[in-house]
């Protein structure tokens, strides 16, 4: 494959690598409801399902790129290098978490590994790296932003003002629309009564005449093709695009346990960790992208199966280190409650 000669070896293994971590630490995220109770307090969004989506995506950047995703946002900083003790101790609420313990699941940030912010009120994240581009573009530093959001924020106000000054601008940004087919704890086909179910989200971009895409957000190879064109779009002063990238979240909206179950529309709803029906779910876990990728690899001969396992026990390694260590870390004073408070 043509990408495959573009990215060698060395870099789909990095690829892997990078989807395996990200797996591992939101699994034990949802452990953590199990085997800790009350130890993690919030909500936590967990990205797994959409591993390729967002390696595929940030495979293509340049080591000053900034990425800005929305309140699901454990997965980003784990691929620019941020340290899983430090995030893992922020979901935890203790002092030796990324932001002290103040931030938990949804206020992540690391300026220092170019990962500014996140957001929890959805959709504002998109306005927010849109200001990030216009900085980049201001002041001309060459980087470009990396913006990942959900189908639900695809229908806020901030994402067609967002997106219309983006294209007036040329922001050097890439607009990635993560549809994993659940607005929180609606199905994508029961989201908008007048689209019809295979109508692309991409398609949106037509309105801000800018180019859109739908890629299957399971194939981190396709992602990183149609991400690389964009990339090269936004570095070229040629303005932004919109790349809507389809998978299925494996799990729940909020925390991995709901109690009592959140109503949905389906009869069959489990509250701990799975969406809609039995069905739904077998269907999506058949094209679950790690394995998916790493049968890939194995077939094209890319990697041993010995060298599959190190990856995967190294992953596993580092993420158990990650809990024992955000356990081990004492909680913030209660002095300290209002710090970094200005109003």
């Amino acid at each position: 494959m043509s990408n495959q000669n573009a990215l060698g070896k060395d870099r789909l293994i990095w690829i892997y690598t990078q989807m395996a971590r990200i797996r591992e630490f939101e699994e034990r995220v949802k452990r953590t409801f199990l085997e800790h109770p009350g130890a993690m307090r919030g909500h936590t969004h967990l990205a797994d399902g959409a591993e390729a989506s967002i390696v595929g995506a940030l495979a293509t950047r340049n080591a000053t790129d900034l990425a800005m995703p929305t309140y699901r946002c454990h997965a980003q900083p784990i691929v620019l290098g941020t340290s899983p003790r430090k995030m893992m101790a922020e979901l935890y609420g203790r002092k030796d978490g990324l932001c002290k313990g103040f931030g938990g699941s949804m206020h992540l940030a690391d300026p220092e590994h170019h990962f500014p912010g996140t957001s929890a009120i959805v959709g504002q994240s998109i306005a927010h790296a849109a200001g990030a581009a216009l900085t980049a573009q201001v002041k001309n530093t060459g980087q470009i932003v990396y913006c990942f959001f959900g189908d639900g924020a695809s229908k806020q106000g901030a994402f067609f003002e967002t997106l219309n000054m983006a294209a007036v601008w040329k922001l050097p940004i890439v607009f990635i629309l993560e549809n994993n087919e659940y607005q929180a704890y609606t199905h994508v086909r029961l989201e908008d009564a007048n689209a019809q179910a295979s109508d692309p989200l991409s398609q949106k971009a037509a309105a801000f005449s800018i180019p859109g895409i739908t890629v299957d957000g399971t194939d981190p190879l396709q992602v990183y093709d149609a991400v690389a064109e964009a990339a090269e779009r936004a570095r070229a002063g040629l303005g932004p695009s919109l790349i809507e990238s389809k998978f299925y979240r494996f799990s729940a909206h909020g925390n991995a346990i709901t109690v009592p179950p959140v109503p949905t529309q389906f009869p069959e709803h489990e509250a701990i960790g799975v969406y809609g029906n039995k069905a739904e779910f077998r269907t999506a876990k058949e094209r679950d992208p790690i394995p998916r990728f790493r049968a890939q690899l194995l077939r094209q001969n890319i990697v041993t199966e010995g060298e599959l396992l190190r990856i995967e026990d190294s992953a596993r390694a580092e993420m158990d280190d990650a809990v024992h260590f955000a356990l081990a870390s004492p909680h913030p004073d209660p002095e300290e409650a209002t710090n970094y408070v200005y109003a």
